[in-house]
C-alpha cells in the first residue's frame, strides 16, 4: 500500500504527485484493471504466453539493432 506523509507547510499538489508516483511504482492499478473481471485459467496461461513471447521479440529487435550498428 501506498502512503505518502504530508509535512506540515508542503503543497497539496506536490503530495498527490509523490502518491501517484508511488501507486504506479507499487503497480496498485495495474493490479485494480487486472482484477477488474474473472479470467478464467487457461485465458491466463494463454496471456501468459503472448507476454513472454511479445519480451522474446522485443529482446531479439534489441540485439538485431546492436548488431547492425556495429557494422
Amino acid at each position: 500500500m501506498a502512503v505518502v506523509k504530508v509535512e506540515d507547510g508542503e503543497n497539496i499538489d506536490r503530495a498527490l504527485k509523490r502518491f501517484k508516483r508511488e501507486c504506479e511504482r507499487d503497480g496498485i492499478l495495474r493490479e485494480w484493471k487486472k482484477r477488474a473481471y474473472y479470467e478464467k485459467p487457461a485465458t491466463q496461461r494463454k496471456n501468459k504466453k503472448k507476454a513472454a513471447e511479445r519480451r522474446r521479440l522485443k529482446k531479439m529487435r534489441k540485439l538485431q539493432m546492436r548488431i547492425t550498428r556495429r557494422r
